[in-house]
């Protein structure tokens, strides 16, 4: 299990309604049904992926987050996770603003584009670095809008969006990962 489901678990209250966006494989949706909630659906848009999650047991629908999030009504689930898929869409703000209007709260991780490693692997070797969370060449990633922690917090704070996870550590230079509570 990645470091990072364990923290997102911790973030959701035992019980509650959740939705996982680009969920993947399921295999977060897979430890929050077995830790917090059973009360827990996917969205994703990979055939595979969508098949893999119903090999799990899990609930999942086969959709394009940036197209099919608006079927689901308002405040529909207490949490909206967006794990690690933020920086792959095309309009990232509306997908955001989808994410607070179908859940109360939404928890929102990125990879940070302002990781030190990342600063002095540009620095000195002049090219994108591949990482760990980051693990793609500039010509194959998935990633269309590169964006470090303090610029999610800044869009945040220019969007009127509150940040209620203050626990979490939003040090834009030692985070590899950027972990967010966030609601309207």
């Amino acid at each position: 299990m990645k470091k990072e489901f364990n923290i997102i678990a911790n973030l959701i209250k035992e019980n509650s309604k959740v939705l996982d966006v680009g969920c993947g494989d399921g295999e977060l949706m897979k430890y929050i049904t077995e830790n917090i909630t059973s009360d827990i659906r996917g969205l994703e848009i990979s055939k595979s992926n969508v098949q893999k999650c119903i090999e799990k047991g899990l609930t999942v629908i086969e959709g394009d987050a940036e197209k099919d999030l608006k079927q689901f009504p308002l405040s529909s689930f207490d949490y909206v996770i967006l794990s690690q898929t933020l920086q792959a869409f095309l309009d990232p703000e509306n997908v955001i603003n989808e994410l607070l209007r179908v859940g109360k709260k939404a928890i929102v991780t990125i990879p940070n584009f302002g990781y030190w490693k990342v600063r002095i692997h540009l620095l000195f070797q002049g090219t994108m670095p591949i990482t760990k969370n980051l693990p793609n060449e500039w010509y194959n990633t998935p990633n269309l809008h590169m964006c470090t922690i303090k610029d999610f917090v800044n869009y945040c704070n220019k969007k009127n969006i509150k940040i209620n996870s203050t626990n979490l550590n939003y040090n834009n230079l030692f985070s590899q990962l950027g972990i967010f509570v966030i609601e309207k």
